[in-house]
């Protein structure tokens, strides 16, 4: 594999931009430039909320929560997806509010294209057995894509991703991270 993403996406409505909890999503600074808070090891924007009221306004439908046997289903959708485009699935945490992955892929893919795979075809298989959302959609519109420069940002993501607080699924590449000597599961 020649680059290694880190992906995170929100479901609908679950965690507005504004949250006091933190998020990444885009601001403008004091000259009206745009800007993303998304480098690994740095603070995220948080506690905004007037932002967060004019996000939820703006909602078309429900928040989105999943529950675990539509997490279960996602996985396997996940590892669908690597094998036929020809990407690696590194690892994956799914929460009830939010998704991670870790992805290796050949060349030097867009990865908004990554990020639309994985949320698309999840949605497929969402939307074949519990039906469409509401609002059309499982997903907040766009997401985190964080280039992992090197085999320590990879092993630290990995790292992160099986470390998360109450997930409903977790895997690991458990070959993938024999290569530093770790097992992907604590």
């Amino acid at each position: 594999m020649d680059r290694y993403w880190f992906l995170t996406w929100t479901t609908y409505g679950a965690w507005l931009p504004g949250d006091r909890r933190g998020f990444v999503g885009q601001l403008r600074d004091a000259n009206g430039l745009p800007y993303i808070d998304n480098l690994p090891g740095t603070p995220c924007d948080a506690d905004m909320p007037g932002l967060e009221r004019a996000m939820r306004a703006a909602m078309t439908g429900p928040p989105i929560r999943l529950i675990l046997e539509q997490a279960e289903a996602v996985l396997p959708q996940f590892h669908e997806t690597v094998t036929y485009r020809g990407w690696l699935l590194v690892a994956t945490a799914i929460m009830a509010n939010h998704l991670h992955l870790v992805v290796g892929v050949p060349g030097d893919p867009d990865p908004e294209k990554l990020l639309h795979d994985f949320k698309s075809y999840a949605s497929r298989t969402l939307n074949r057995d519990w039906g469409k959302p509401v609002n059309g959609t499982w997903w907040t519109g766009g997401g985190s894509k964080r280039k992992l420069p090197n085999e320590d940002a990879v092993r630290h993501a990995v790292q992160y991703v099986r470390d998360q607080e109450f997930p409903l699924v977790v895997w690991v590449n458990e070959e993938f991270m024999s290569r530093f000597g770790e097992r992907g599961q604590s």
